[in-house]
């Protein structure tokens, strides 16, 4: 459950995902990064700038370790 409002999705962060097979990644991520994520892109003024952020946001999920620059690890399931 959030608790800020959920950002809507862009058109072209959908597309980047869809071409960089990076859906499951997303998915993967816990609902506030994947909100945060968006609110943080959708924020930029220039476009130059969503596009760098969306770099690194695709960047981040491929790799799968980072999440806004900082170490990330997803939570062990219980067996």
């Amino acid at each position: 459950m959030l608790k800020r409002p959920p950002n809507p999705m862009p058109d072209f962060v959908r597309a980047a995902l869809d071409a960089r097979g990076l859906w499951a990644a997303y998915r993967a991520r816990p609902p506030y990064q994947q909100n945060d994520y968006l609110g943080w892109i959708a924020r930029a003024r220039l476009d130059a700038t969503k596009r760098k952020r969306l770099a690194q946001m695709l960047d981040e999920l491929e790799g799968g370790t980072l999440y806004m620059n900082m170490a990330w690890a997803p939570r062990a399931t219980k067996p």
